[in-house]
């Protein structure tokens, strides 16, 4: 699999920013911030995207690694959703 995001860098690179703009919405971010400011950040993220590329090329399972992060992310929402439905409050 490694050697197929190594032949399709536009696709892995897409991935990457895809990935860490959700994980950066839905954990870090917590209050609108202006435009140019939200700007910056996603040129942050773009470029942190490059550098994670580049680890990827390398070796390391980064698409991976942020699957499962996200994979676990989804987890935890439908855990809540369920506590919330069912009446319970998380401990």
């Amino acid at each position: 699999m490694n050697e197929w995001f190594a032949n399709h860098l536009l696709i892995t690179y897409l991935l990457i920013f895809v990935f860490m703009s959700y994980v950066y919405n839905k954990v870090f971010r917590t209050r609108k911030l202006p435009v140019l400011k939200t700007a910056l950040i996603y040129v942050l993220l773009a470029i942190g995207s490059v550098m994670l590329l580049v680890f990827q090329i390398v070796g390391l399972p980064i698409v991976l690694c942020l699957t499962v992060a996200i994979a676990m992310m989804f987890m935890v929402r439908i855990r809540y959703f369920m506590e919330k439905r069912s009446g319970k409050r998380p401990t």
